[in-house]
Formats: structure tokens, sequence, C-alpha cells
């Protein structure tokens, strides 16, 4: 029952369910809703516990088929396995989603059956120093972006001296594709309290904000359930577990402005301020929200800390590689056929990611390219299917972690335009008050669109490169130093493409439509004039039984007509 169930009809799937097993009498079966489990692209799924007995996972549930499930499974004892599926679970190793699809996020019982709270109430019998050294100890660096090291953040914030300090949780997601972060909230929010609350006390802070957008509204909800249930069991508030520590957590929803993710600019919307960056330093550990010094890590950092403390810094710290260490989680989308959430030891292979967990590309067609950190990433070509993912790897590769983002692409994706969308949506989440990155990113952005639109000339490539090198350098947050990212990597590693498209005048790929023509194939077409009925713009002339012609001039090139015809006798071809 998370976003991404309940949009593939899981309330009505959920709702069949009780009231079957109402009408079978099954008094002593428990319902309950879970957050996502990963398996997105299999949602709606039912997973049934029975004592003494393995558990059985149903996928793509409808109403319909889970009738038969309680018919079959819960009265007559007989799974349905046609139903049923096997979550493979070779590559991956949960950590920040442990309990994410298990546990009830609603029910903070159920949360400290798994163990909850446990690493709250062993920081407390520590020194705040020992448990910042834990955490160092760990290796654990940031999820949401330069991967700076999470020990080292809370040492600076700890040894600033203050009268109030702050704790901050960066939910502000705000990458195209990119779901990590909702579906550990909405999946399992007291993770996040009670690392907040470890890093309120390691810090000597006594407040915290979780900033969220407001388009997350199921986390949103399940957030403040969550922290209202701590607060009544004596996790959050005042003389935490009847300790000398106090410490408590407020929501703040940002209205979705893409720059806000960047730490100052954050701090300036719960301010009540205009979301915009600041020069550094002084760095938010000495001077950040309301000028005190500031801890903020994003969702899926803090989701790591309470393992860390349960099993400690070595178990952590043996995982992944010598400088990269623990878990990752991806939102595994793009031209991928098990699309979801995952999340795997930090130097996975590019390529078990795509074909062992993801199941490869539809089709049958070849991969292409992965886009890895949002918009401020780069894309790793086919070459590179055989890097480790982890941070320095990915820098290298022209690319970056980021906040988790993996966009998959496969033959048919034409690069620079790749590149287009995304720095069209650089350009539309810049905040405006740097130069480089409110002109400079226009400027690359009014080149690429030349390039996709058949203007493209000589030099334009050149222009790019110092562009790029200019915003890179001179703009004042992380949004702008990134945003030529998708652009120089698909230069690096896709020139010939960007070649095509201005000296050859061509879309390889066949996708920019200024390159296209659709043509109807006389020896295939039917002469039914489906094609004709379904084109919006009319281009498509010809009655019943006679010769259809396609208007070059109308057309659109929206593809609507090659897509409807039952023979596939219109095809798409770049213009000569």
């Amino acid at each position: 029952m998370a976003t991404c169930g309940i949009a593939a009809g899981a309330q009505k799937v959920y709702e069949t369910l009780r009231k079957e097993i109402t009408r079978y009498g099954l008094n002593n079966v428990i319902v309950a809703p879970t957050g996502c489990n990963g398996l997105c692209h299999y949602e709606p799924i039912v997973d049934i516990y029975v004592p003494g007995k393995e558990k059985v996972t149903y996928v793509q549930v409808t109403a319909e088929k889970i009738k038969k499930i309680i018919a079959l499974h819960l009265f007559a004892g007989k799974p349905v396995l046609d139903y049923a599926y096997e979550k493979d679970m070779t590559y991956q190793m949960p950590i920040a989603l442990s309990n994410s699809g298990i546990i009830n996020p609603e029910s903070i019982e159920e949360y400290i059956a798994l163990g909850g709270y446990r690493a709250e109430i062993k920081a407390l019998d520590m020194k705040p120093e020992e448990v910042i050294a834990e955490i160092k100890a760990s290796g654990l660096r940031g999820r949401g972006g330069g991967g700076f090291l999470t020990g080292l953040k809370w040492e600076y914030t700890a040894r600033a001296e203050a009268d109030q300090k702050y704790v901050l949780c960066n939910a502000d997601e705000g990458d195209p594709g990119a779901f990590m972060d909702r579906s550990i909230l909405e999946g399992d929010p007291h993770k996040i309290i009670e690392a907040m609350s470890i890093a309120g006390y390691a810090i000597e802070a006594t407040c915290g904000f979780i900033y969220v957008r407001a388009e997350y509204p199921l986390a949103v909800k399940r957030l403040e359930l969550a922290i209202e249930q701590a607060r009544k069991l004596g996790l959050l508030g005042k003389n935490i577990l009847g300790k000398n520590f106090s410490f408590d957590l407020e929501i703040r929803l940002g209205a979705g402005a893409f720059v806000c993710g960047e730490e100052t600019a954050l701090m300036a919307s719960i301010e009540g301020k205009r979301g915009e960056p600041r020069p550094r330093p002084p760095f938010p550990a000495l001077k950040g929200l309301f000028n005190k010094p500031t801890l903020l890590n994003n969702v899926e950092t803090f989701a790591n800390v309470p393992m860390i403390l349960n099993n400690g810094a070595e178990w952590y710290s043996s995982i992944g590689t010598a400088k990269s260490k623990g878990t990752k989680v991806f939102a595994l989308g793009g031209k991928i056929n098990n699309t979801g959430l995952i999340e795997i030891p930090m130097g996975t292979r590019l390529g078990d990611v795509i074909y062992k967990i993801g199941g490869g590309i539809p089709k049958g067609k070849k991969f292409k390219a992965a886009q890895t950190g949002g918009p401020s990433g780069g894309c790793i070509p086919a070459d590179y299917i055989d890097s480790p993912i982890e941070y320095e790897t990915l820098i290298e590769l022209g690319s970056m972690m980021g906040s988790g983002g993996l966009i998959v692409m496969d033959e048919e994706t034409c690069m620079v335009d790749v590149a287009r969308f995304f720095l069209e949506f650089t350009v539309e989440e810049s905040c405006g008050k740097c130069p480089p990155c409110r002109i400079g990113t226009k400027r690359m952005l009014e080149l690429l669109a030349k390039i996709t639109n058949n203007e493209g000339q000589v030099g334009d490539l050149e222009k790019l490169e110092q562009l790029a090198k200019t915003i890179t350098a001179a703009s004042l947050c992380g949004l702008g130093q990134t945003a030529p990212n998708p652009v120089l990597s698909t230069i690096r590693y896709f020139r010939s493409e960007y070649e095509a498209h201005i000296i050859e005048r061509k879309c390889p790929a066949g996708v920019c439509k200024a390159f296209l023509e659709f043509t109807i194939i006389d020896d295939k077409c039917r002469k039914c004039g489906l094609c004709a009925r379904t084109c919006p713009v009319r281009a498509i002339t010809g009655k019943i039984k006679e010769q259809h012609v396609i208007d070059r001039e109308k057309c659109t090139k929206c593809g609507l007509c090659m897509s409807k015809c039952p023979v596939k006798a219109i095809q798409k071809k770049s213009r000569e």
C-alpha cells in the first residue's frame, strides 16, 4: 500500500481481501498494509504468511484474483502457484530497505518487534563522541549527492559551540525517475525518526526538521503518524527513555523546487525565505538553519544509521569496496524489464544490475547507456557495462552517484535528445540567483535545441564544451556546477551522434522529429483507411481501397499511424 501499489490498484484489492476474509469467517487472519518491497513492476502485491510454511508472494493481483487466492490458499490450504512469484535476492542486500514491504509502516509495535529503537537505546548508553566514532568507522558516506563522509559531518557539527543545534533530513527528492526516499518514508518511517534522534544525541541537538515535498502526501501522512506514536512511547520529546536527553521533530513541506534539495536552499525554505543557495563558507556545520550549527543528511543516509549501531561499524564496513562502504538503493527505470527499487552492495557491476536484477532490455534490444545521478549525472555507455557502481568509478566515467536514480536506455535512444531533456529540466529548476547557471544553461539548451531541430552548425559542440566548463567552474551551488554533466558525458561517449545531427543531417536513433519522415509502403498497405482515421491532424489522404499518401508538411511525426497500422505498412526513416 505504497504509492506504486495504490496507483496499480492495491486499494480495491485490499478492500476485496478484507471482505472475502469476513465472508469465509477467517477470524484468525490478520490483514496489514505494507510499504513497497521493490517489485514495482509487479504491483499490486500480496504476501501471505502461514505459520510453519514458506511465505507466498502473489503479484499483479486483481480483485478477482484475490477471491481465488482466499478461497484456495487461506480457506482450502492450497497456494495458487500460477499467481505466485519468488523474488531473487542473489545480488541484493537490504539494509536501508530492510523493513520495507515487511512491516506495517503505520504500526510502531511492528517496527519495535523487528528491533526498532534498539539502536537508540544503545546510543543513549554511549557517549556522544562514541556514537560519532562508530559512524565514522563504518565508512558511511552521504547518499544524497557528493558522498561526503557522514561521521565526519557529524563530528564537525558536534564540535561547534552554540546554545541550539539542529538535525535536518532532506526528503526533497526531485530527480526525474527517483523514488527511493519516498519509498523508505512510506514503508519504514520510524527508522528515519530513530536515526535522527541518534544524530541529535551525537551532536547535542534538541530539535529536528524533516523537509519533504508536498507531492508525497502518503509519506507525510505516515511520518506524522510515526512521530505521534514515538512521542506517546517516550521515544521523542522530553527526557527520552528516562535519560537526560530531549529531542523532537517537525515536518516542513516543500513546494517542489528542485533547487531546495541543495542544503542551504533547503534551510532558507524552512526559514520561510525564497529557496536559494548561499555561498559557503561558512558551512552549515557552523552556521546553518537560523544561523545555528546544523547537521543535514538525506533519507537513505539516515536509514543506514540504526543498522550500523545494531550490527557494528565493522560489519557495515565489510560490505562494499575500499572507499565506498555499505549498500546503495537505486530506482531502476527506463528501458528495463524489471523496474522498481533495488538495494545492492557498493561495487556491484552495472551489467549485473541491468541483466541479473533488471531482467535485461525489453524486446531483446541492445543496451546503449545508463544514466545515474539524475539531471546532475552523466550517461555511462555500453562499453563500460562491467564497471563497478561506486563513488569514484562513476565520477571517473563522467557521472555521479547522486541520490540513486538509474535510467536504462536502449539502442533506440537518441543521446542528443537525452542531454536536451535533462538540461531542459535544469533550466526550468534553476533559481536564477547566479548568472552562470541562469544564463549559461539557457544558452546550452538553445544550442541543443538547434541541433535536435536540424539547425546545428559546425562549431556548436565546441561552444557547448566551453559553456559547460565555465558553468561548472563559476556556478554558486551544486545545481549549476553539475548541470552540464549530461551534455559533457554524451559528447564524450557519443560524439558521433552529435556529428551525425550536425553534419550528416540525420538522427541515427530515429527520435528527433526534425530529421524524420513517415511513408506508406505500397506493397504492404491494405488500404483500410485506419491510418487516415487515426491521424489527429488529417495529414493522411486516400479513400478505402485506394492509395493513401502522407502529407509531409502537415505531418507532426507523432507516430500514431505507425503504431495503429495492423500490417506495419508505415515506416519511419531519416529524411534525406
